[in-house]
């Protein structure tokens, strides 16, 4: 196995997790908090607006089964890029749409899907996701890890 991490922020941590849980060569996602300027914030801060986090999703990725390709291509599929600060009825910069690279590769990866993306029709209004290189991971509280799972549901519409 080669395992190799990814983090995405596509609106609630929760549907997100559940989302890349799914993806045959995923062997973890993690709900967390990146891109903010707090060091080991709480929901309830992020909440705010003022921490400058995004709820994210770090994904642990055998890379030998699932390429990043295909990790930012469900990444796309499971929430509106269009909307900023929003998703669904979530709304504020925790709900942002962000894609937090690794590796020069990976940034290269996502520049070029997020291009494909906007060129190919499957979105009316212009992306707005945010491609930036991750800074410090937070893991969330335990309460907000597998929630789906914890709680019996099943998906988390946009």
């Amino acid at each position: 196995m080669k395992i190799e991490k990814a983090t995405f922020g596509a609106g609630c941590f929760w549907g997100v997790e559940a989302a890349f849980m799914a993806v045959e060569g995923v062997v973890s996602a993690t709900s967390g908090y990146s891109g903010g300027t707090k060091e080991n914030p709480t929901y309830e801060e992020v909440c705010t607006g003022r921490t400058g986090h995004a709820e994210v999703v770090e994904v642990e990725f055998d890379s030998d089964r699932v390429s990043y390709e295909t990790l930012l291509d469900e990444f796309w599929k499971n929430h509106d890029p269009t909307t900023l600060n929003r998703q669904g009825p979530d709304v504020g910069s925790q709900y942002r749409s962000a894609i937090f690279t690794h590796s020069p590769e990976q940034a290269k990866a996502a520049l070029e899907s997020k291009d494909r993306f906007a060129d190919n029709g499957t979105y009316s209004n212009p992306i707005v996701t945010e491609i930036a290189e991750v800074t410090e991971f937070y893991r969330a509280e335990e309460y907000h890890q597998r929630y789906f799972e914890k709680h019996g549901i099943e998906y988390c519409p946009v």
